[in-house]
């Protein structure tokens, strides 16, 4: 199952861990492992060896991966989080549609 209905760009807000309520936008989805990294959510230090962009090296804070079950998009036409829906237009071309407001998400 390596399809998911939330892509990069999408605005999301986590349901649910240690960030919960925190709006943002998805970064990088990565469907093999059904993970997302959402801007400003789920940070973790990280240590990082010196290298000549960055002489000093030391300890960052990153974005890690969370489960995508974690996070519900943001509808775009009410503002509130909303499950998604798949449709098919004339040519079968897939479309995702707000449940929340009934309205075209691509």
């Amino acid at each position: 199952m390596n399809s998911m209905r939330i892509r990069k760009g999408d605005k999301v807000v986590v349901i649910a861990g240690k960030d919960k309520g925190k709006e943002g936008v998805v970064l990088r989805a990565i469907p093999t492992r059904q993970r997302v990294v959402v801007e400003g959510c789920g940070m973790v230090k990280k240590a990082v060896r010196p290298t000549q962009q960055n002489p000093q090296g030391g300890i960052t804070r990153v974005e890690a991966p969370i489960h995508v079950s974690n996070v519900m998009l943001v509808c775009p036409k009410t503002g509130k989080p909303t499950r998604i829906g798949i449709r098919r237009d004339e040519n079968g071309k897939r479309i995702r549609v707000s449940k929340a407001g009934n309205c075209d998400i691509d």
